[in-house]
């Protein structure tokens, strides 16, 4: 009995756990006791109930690139932020405004990697993640902003696509 329970302790993903006690504590807003020991027994009864559900496990290949990838984004977001309500606000200098639709060559074939680029794009204000080819091979966004195209795309590679590529490939 006691090898069964370490063979499903292992298979649990400590990273989720982690988020998820996080979470429970942003949530709960107390770093008390109780609370801590609260989200880890919930933290590991779901991450322990949602392991059958998960047939892929993510393997995090550089976490410090991980580290890097958030601080970069947390930035990127703040910066959007600013730029979209300079559009909503109509402080753009006289300057037309053009949205549109971007194609973007991905190289990343990660699933998980995929759904942490979908997730980035998503959140930074004035970007939608439209859709993802079939062969996977090029990404569709929306976007509010849209100068220059090239640019645009070379941003998106070099700042999140090959990041996302280190760390989970």
């Amino acid at each position: 009995m006691k090898q069964i329970a370490k063979r499903a302790l292992r298979q649990l993903p400590p990273v989720l756990i982690g988020t998820l006690v996080i979470m429970w504590l942003l949530l709960s807003q107390s770093i008390d006791v109780g609370s801590i020991a609260l989200g880890a027994v919930l933290a590991l009864a779901l991450a322990w109930a949602s392991v059958k559900l998960r047939p892929l496990r993510p393997r995090l290949h550089r976490p410090l690139a991980a580290f890097a990838l958030l601080v970069n984004v947390v930035l990127d977001i703040v910066h959007a932020n600013f730029a979209v309500a300079r559009i909503v606000l109509g402080l753009v200098r006289g300057r037309e405004v053009r949205a549109g639709f971007l194609d973007i060559p991905l190289d990343l074939r990660d699933p998980h990697g995929l759904a942490g680029l979908a997730a980035i794009i998503t959140s930074t204000p004035g970007t939608v993640w439209v859709n993802l080819s079939p062969d996977g091979k090029t990404l569709t966004l929306h976007v509010l902003d849209l100068q220059d195209e090239a640019e645009l795309t070379q941003w998106i590679k070099t700042r999140y696509e090959r990041p996302l590529m280190r760390i989970f490939e």
